[in-house]
């Protein structure tokens, strides 16, 4: 659809109308569609005007850096009680990928942003005037958010224009030490006894599956008999809970963390660490992880040795709120073989290639001959990230400067090559107990076939390919497909294949094409779940018997369960999947994020 399309439509009020919150480690999250809700009012959505007053607030939009709000529609006169869920399944059904959907409570309305033009286009075609659920939907283009620590910044200016000199300066109240503040953010348990951060995890789970035994109930009638059941055999909820097994180690647990670079909460510019607050809730203060208890001593001293080099050099730090500046984050990844990789994004801004070539050069030599010799560093990268056009780390093409191009980890005996964007558990110790219990769960023999669905370096499938017949990995990210295929050739594994594609694109096909009578289904996908493409392939293929599901997010992947477990209808074909028993293993301690494993059987 053209600009002048998009132009006519606004005229006509029609349809037209035309990315972290931080984790447990600091990491940044993933760039899967994301849900936000408001209870306040929606911000104007006219277009924005080069020339209106305090256009400072948008100036991000006129960057280089990756936003989705470039690409942004308004949904009106949705219908009634419509949830996130609801939207979101919306789309997919009409074929749209959204980057983030945000609504407003029980307002008729929601806002949604694409990645590309094309697709925000393809969505103000293909919705508007379309029925849903006896409402006319209506399209129209949306203006972006105002960018949050530049209207704090304008707030700021306002208040200080109208202050009133009798009137006594706020206190603030956060006078605790910096290092006891972002333990609180990154480790908000690491005052709990590790028993009782057991058993605060335990209670959570068994809230999900108290949530996931009502729906059932809901969703699927026939199954109502059995839910009471098992309600009365397992205190409430649908299938057994096998506790919460614990990290093997507690503290200094994390293989990989991702530091950002700003200033500091003490004022102390160029500081490498955490963000003490949320960005949109106006801070980009970062405080200096090195009092944290779930980060590697050795990792703390690549922070130290970096954050003096970076000190010295005459390149400041990017400004999220300016735009200007240059360095911007660092990512450590280390294995038990005490190999460390570290990758350093950097603006390059006006920097020519030569300028650049000095500055690989230098930090090379730093960590190679200077001060930061000390700190072990095996492999370093260095990432251009200045005109960033997708949402995604992964996407950024890396230079290799020093050392070894990857680690290796070793895991249940097995040894596993880890690129830099490649995905592998954080807490390797602990993944082999959750490895281990999908092993013992899967109950295989030599005439299984395992899907191990979003496989990453394929640490699952390779841990399970000695015992099976054969194993079909799905995988999304080039790097990690390339790392699996090499760590099942170092691990002597000829019966072992890895597919790069989406999930929704490849299972399908891949599953429509196996006969195997013994196969297991492993799927571990990102926080936000798996595609409901997925979810209708599995239901559809009713040779697949027995499922295990794990689970980094339950809250997210809860409509996965659901659609495993709903009755049969016009859109979900197949007998429908019942979860035979749950297990957690903490993956994360010192915080209330968990690993959560559901074994699921389909019904006869």
């Amino acid at each position: 659809m053209s600009q002048t399309n998009l132009a006519a439509m606004a005229e006509e009020g029609a349809s037209v109308s035309p990315g972290i919150v931080q984790s447990e480690t600091c990491e940044l999250t993933d760039a899967r569609v994301t849900e936000e809700s408001e209870k306040s009012s929606p911000p104007d959505e006219t277009q924005v005007e080069t020339d209106e007053p305090g256009e400072d607030v948008y100036r991000y939009i006129k960057g280089d850096l990756f936003t989705s709000e470039i690409y942004k529609i308004e949904i009106q006169n949705l219908p009634k009680f419509v949830s996130f869920s609801d939207l979101r399944k919306f789309l997919s059904r009409n074929n749209l990928v959204p980057h983030k959907i945000k609504l407003f409570g029980k307002q008729p309305y929601a806002f949604v942003t694409f990645k590309e033009e094309k697709d925000r286009d393809q969505a103000m075609e293909v919705l508007q005037g379309q029925v849903w659920k006896n409402r006319n939907l209506r399209v129209r283009l949306a203006k972006p958010k105002a960018d949050p620590i530049a209207k704090k910044r304008k707030q700021e200016g306002q208040e200080n224009d109208d202050h009133d000199p009798k009137r006594p300066a706020a206190v603030d109240i956060l006078d605790r030490p910096l290092s006891e503040q972002i333990a609180d953010v990154v480790t908000p348990l690491w005052k709990v006894p590790y028993e009782e951060q057991l058993k605060k995890k335990e209670q959570n789970v068994l809230h999900v599956l108290g949530t996931l035994t009502t729906e059932i109930g809901v969703h699927n009638r026939a199954l109502v008999p059995w839910v009471f059941q098992q309600k009365k055999m397992y205190g409430g909820t649908c299938c057994p809970l096998e506790g919460v097994r614990p990290s093997p180690v507690q503290t200094e647990y994390r293989n990989k963390c991702e530091f950002l670079i700003g200033v500091g909460a003490d004022g102390e510019d160029k500081t490498v660490g955490c963000r003490l607050g949320k960005y949109k809730g106006g801070s980009c203060a970062v405080v200096e992880p090195f009092d944290t208890v779930h980060i590697p001593a050795k990792t703390k001293e690549v922070v130290k040795a970096f954050q003096k080099y970076i000190r010295s050099s005459p390149y400041c730090v990017y400004s999220p709120e300016t735009y200007e500046g240059h360095w911007k984050q660092l990512t450590v990844r280390i294995s038990r073989a005490k190999q460390i990789m570290a990758i350093v994004y950097f603006n390059p801004q006006k920097l020519t290639k030569a300028e650049l070539a000095e500055l690989q050069g230098e930090l090379s030599k730093y960590f190679t001959e200077g001060d930061g010799k000390d700190c072990g560093v095996t492999s370093l990268y260095f990432a251009e990230e200045g005109q960033r056009k997708s949402p995604n780390l992964e996407d950024l093409p890396l230079d290799h400067v020093h050392g070894d191009k990857y680690i290796y980890e070793q895991l249940l005996g097995l040894k596993f090559r880890i690129s830099p964007h490649a995905f592998f558990q954080v807490n390797t110790l602990a993944a082999e107990v959750l490895y281990s219990a999908v092993r013992d769960w899967a109950k295989l023999n030599q005439d299984s076939t395992v899907l191990d669905v979003c496989c990453g370096t394929g640490t699952i499938g390779i841990s399970l390919a000695k015992n099976v017949k054969n194993v079909i990995g799905i995988e999304m990210c080039q790097e990690a497909i390339e790392d699996a295929k090499v760590n099942a050739e170092i691990n002597g594994l000829s019966n072992v294949e890895f597919l790069c594609g989406k999930a929704e694109d490849l299972f399908p096909t891949v599953i429509n094409s196996l006969t195997s009578q013994n196969l297991v289904a492993v799927v571990d996908p990102p926080r936000a779940g798996l595609h409901s493409r997925v979810v209708l392939a599995i239901r559809r293929a009713e040779h697949l018997k027995r499922l295990i599901y794990v689970a980094c997010n339950a809250r997210a992947a809860m409509n996965n369960f659901v659609d495993l477990c709903r009755a049969p209808s016009h859109r979900v074909k197949g007998s429908p999947f019942r979860p035979v028993k749950a297990l957690a293993v903490d993956l994360f301690p010192h915080t209330m994020y968990y690993e959560l494993l559901i074994l699921f059987e389909r019904v006869e």
